[in-house]
């Protein structure tokens, strides 16, 4: 059976990378995972005994394709705690995880062939799902120089439809700040393009709270989820905040793509949103990973990276080790049982040179991955 042309897709090769390493801890090494954007702590507590709770007196059918009602209320609260905006929840989508979010804004705003904007390195995801719906993906390359977040003139330059900021971004962690967000939302709005504004690691800062679009604008979109604070990756619930003249639109979509949301998930994500001591304990873990690897990563020989100001990764130049990532990644997985993501998967095109490294595991896992990253590097004369 033929396949389609826009099933021909790239793998995530971050999943490649943990397949690998799945496959040797199965012969019995113990790998330490810096690969994964993935929270080493679970679900809160109150998440899940919420959910327990709940199992014995609801069906856990079909609920509303915009979500729970309590849930799109309590979500645009965190507006009011976070960023002191009064939202009005019927805004407030609630998603299968993030990735529903960019599908269902994607198909949204723009038609076949439309030139869509995206940070490069970036979220790999975002182009290939651009490209399965029949979508053109435009790198915008980005600097260390401006942090490696788009600017207004490379935005301009490119011929755009949409565009698509991610603040704190992946890989690098870095954040733009609100004069400089505001540059790019104004620019989109007057040049007629469509701003999507990608929030997954809001929460999940160090020195400053990250700025949210819905600040700056009313007339964007904004992508959300609990994978990442709330520790929620595998139960899949994210949201969206869309124009009031959007919502009617994005429902249509999610009644046909998806039905709902999982209801056991959006059961579990309301009572996260409550569990502030965890979530602050998980905050604390981080910020003593990330200081432990600014430090053990430079003095391993890792000297070029770009400081995050939010997320949990560290990007890592490579190209004077005379290697390619890929092969370094595989070379440093079979050698030193540490497993990390190699910066192809974030930028075809001079990702050869990256590695990111991910720290939101234990502290434990940080400390020992660090030392054999350290005598791995020794070892090898690099």
């Amino acid at each position: 059976m033929k396949a389609s042309n826009r099933s021909q897709v790239d793998p995530f090769i971050v999943m490649d990378v943990m397949e690998a390493a799945r496959k040797a801890e199965a012969q019995g090494r113990h790998i330490i995972h810096m690969e994964v954007g993935q929270p080493g702590t679970p679900a809160p507590k109150t998440a899940r005994s919420a959910l327990v709770q709940a199992l014995d007196t609801d069906s856990m059918g079909y609920t509303v394709a915009l979500g729970l009602p309590a849930l799109r209320q309590r979500i645009a609260r965190l507006y009011g705690d976070w960023y002191n905006l009064d939202l009005d929840p019927s805004r407030v989508v609630v998603t299968a995880g993030s990735s529903a979010g960019f599908l269902l804004s994607f198909t949204a705003l723009f038609d076949p062939g439309a030139r869509v904007g995206i940070g490069c390195p970036g979220y790999p995801s975002y182009r290939q799902i651009l490209k399965s719906l029949s979508l053109t993906p435009v790198d915008i390359p980005t600097t260390a120089a401006s942090r490696f977040q788009p600017t207004r003139c490379e935005l301009a330059e490119a011929d755009l439809e949409g565009v698509l900021i991610a603040s704190p971004a992946n890989p690098t962690g870095t954040m733009l700040g609100k004069p400089a967000l505001q540059d790019l939302v104004s620019w989109s709005q007057d040049a007629g393009v469509s701003f999507i504004s990608d929030e997954i690691y809001h929460g999940v800062e160090y020195d400053k709270k990250a700025v949210t679009a819905l600040e700056l604008s009313d007339d964007v979109y904004v992508i959300n989820s609990f994978s990442k604070y709330h520790s929620m990756t595998g139960w899949r619930v994210g949201w969206m905040v869309v124009p009031d003249d959007h919502v009617r639109v994005i429902e249509r979509l999610a009644q046909n793509m998806f039905i709902c949301p999982s209801h056991a998930g959006q059961v579990a994500a309301l009572a996260a949103m409550d569990a502030d001591a965890e979530l602050t304990a998980n905050m604390d873990v981080y910020r003593v990973n990330r200081a432990l690897m600014l430090d053990g990563l430079t003095d391993a020989g890792f000297t070029d990276i770009a400081p995050p100001d939010g997320a949990f990764y560290v990007y890592a130049d490579i190209s004077g080790f005379k290697t390619d990532s890929r092969a370094f990644a595989s070379h440093v997985l079979e050698h030193a049982g540490v497993a990390i993501t190699p910066g192809v998967d974030f930028d075809p095109d001079r990702g050869k040179d990256w590695i990111r490294f991910s720290y939101a595991r234990s502290t434990q896992d940080i400390v020992e991955g660090l030392k054999r990253l350290k005598m791995y590097m020794q070892e090898h004369h690099l």
